[in-house]
């Protein structure tokens, strides 16, 4: 189902902040509450919005964010690098990209050591020919306090 410029404007709104109110997401829209839940659950429904998430400061919790550059040896499935890291909590988030490197991964960690165990692991599955990993020193968000 095509997006109209209302769900669009609902979904950022929702990208901003997950828990606003829907009285407050149909006054910025210019609807009545009915329809702008109807829209959410549909969005819902749909897997347009696939969930609610909490955005934590890393860095009050604690631990090492680091990304790894993944090459692939010949000519494996990129899906089966993702069936690999269902199996490691460490691992956030899997890109395939074009190019070179194949895949590009993030992990969080608790020590430089534990990167290190993780690394290996991804190494030493038979279907990885080279990593080239990055630890993360600083990260910001360059959308914070935005108010378009």
């Amino acid at each position: 189902m095509p997006l109209d410029p209302v769900d669009r404007e609902i979904i950022e709104l929702l990208r901003q902040n997950a828990r606003t109110p829907v009285s407050q997401i149909a006054r910025q829209v210019g609807l009545s509450t009915g329809p702008v839940s109807r829209r959410i659950a549909r969005l819902e429904r749909t897997g347009v919005i696939k969930g609610y998430v909490a955005v934590v400061d890393e860095q009050a919790v604690g631990g090492i964010d680091a990304f790894s550059e993944v090459r692939l040896i010949g000519s494996i499935d990129t899906s089966e690098i993702e069936a690999m890291a269902r199996n490691m909590p460490e691992i956030k988030e899997v890109y395939t990209v074009s190019g070179d490197p194949d895949a590009l991964i993030r992990f969080r960690v608790e020590s430089v050591d534990h990167l290190q165990r993780v690394v290996n692991a991804i190494r030493t599955s038979g279907k990885v020919l080279g990593t080239k990993t990055f630890i993360v020193l600083r990260s910001s968000d360059p959308h914070a306090g935005r108010t378009d």
